[in-house]
């Protein structure tokens, strides 16, 4: 998404603007209000447009950007499992005018096929913004309605049951599935696509069986009828699909703390005034209606940390991705 806010709007939004960032200011730093943002910001995504990160930030722009009085402009720079798009973060003035969306795939990764290449002290991670449990769906007429028919059909086909989530071997899904595989004691085939949409296209399409993402970008899917569910990895069924049980539910003994988690980063020397500022702009925008409405509908939980909690959060994250990487036998 890239707009101008019109003039018109600028003056309808501007009390509300002034009063915002005047919140936002941290006195008695002797730095202008106007440092962030100087002018339209730029954030990049790891994947293709139509994913459910995609999404979310294309959500949250239609209120950020009048709150903070310039557009979002949105790249979509998929590769490499993040690859590209961490290359351009890293490369980036540190000035907050670029910030980037990421998930744990972004911590896997660092410890699997991008390591040496991307440490997490190349980055200045800002704010968390969702938390989103994983489900499994196949297409509408698929002989597998549930988890123990997924089961039953690896054990069957020995191995070659494609299941297709996002990211290579050892990104954040892989991982979710490498737990199903361990706590059912059978084994699937791992199809890595850049985005959900690749996903959805080539299980309709009838080249992998089984598909993983989450609910954000499969709703509409969903409620057209073309996906079923076979379950959600998570501690409770979500709100936006109550009939779809999960793994647990099921029988099948999981990490229900293994969820996805979206956030913002961005190159590493962001001053800290800065940073707050950033993550405070995106919070505040997350509890608008039109915001708050989606994320229900999406079943994803709001998270709130700034710099320094998203900071130690991500080092957490990292440490419970090496455990399940070497669980995996990846590490």
């Amino acid at each position: 998404m890239s707009r101008t806010i019109p003039s018109k709007a600028r003056r309808y939004f501007g009390a509300a603007t002034i009063a915002f960032v005047t919140l936002l200011s941290v006195p008695g730093t002797g730095h202008a209000e106007s440092e962030w943002p100087t002018g339209p910001v730029t954030v990049l995504m790891h994947t293709k447009p139509g994913g459910t990160a995609d999404v979310f930030i294309r959500t949250l722009a239609k209120t950020l950007e009048p709150a903070i009085g310039e557009s979002l402009v949105i790249v979509n720079a998929p590769g490499g499992g993040g690859a590209s798009q961490m290359s351009r973060v890293r490369a980036a003035k540190p000035d907050g005018q670029t910030i980037a969306i990421n998930t744990m795939t972004h911590f896997s990764s660092m410890l699997t096929n991008l390591k040496a290449v991307f440490a997490l002290d190349d980055f200045d991670w800002i704010a968390s913004a969702q938390e989103d449990e994983i489900i499994l769906f196949v297409k509408t007429g698929s002989d597998l309605k549930n988890i123990d028919d997924l089961v039953a059909k690896a054990r069957e086909r020995s191995g070659t049951l494609n299941v297709g989530g996002f990211g290579p071997v050892g990104s954040m899904q892989y991982l979710a599935i490498s737990m199903l595989e361990t706590a059912a004691d059978i084994k699937v085939n791992w199809v890595g696509f850049e985005a959900t949409p690749d996903i959805t296209s080539a299980l309709l399409g009838g080249h992998i069986d089984v598909g993983v993402s989450n609910l954000g970008a499969m709703q509409a899917f969903f409620e057209a009828d073309r996906v079923k569910g076979l379950g959600v990895m998570g501690a409770k069924r979500l709100t936006g699909l109550p009939e779809l049980p999960t793994f647990e539910e099921q029988g099948y003994d999981v990490d229900t703390s293994w969820v996805q988690v979206r956030g913002f980063f961005g190159p590493a020397g962001i001053p800290m005034e800065t940073q707050q500022k950033i993550a405070d702009a995106i919070h505040e925008a997350m509890k608008s209606e039109d915001y708050q409405t989606y994320a229900r509908a999406a079943g994803v939980t709001d998270s709130w940390m700034g710099p320094v909690d998203y900071t130690e959060f991500v080092h957490r994250a990292t440490s419970t991705a090496d455990k399940q990487l070497k669980a995996a036998g990846l590490k």
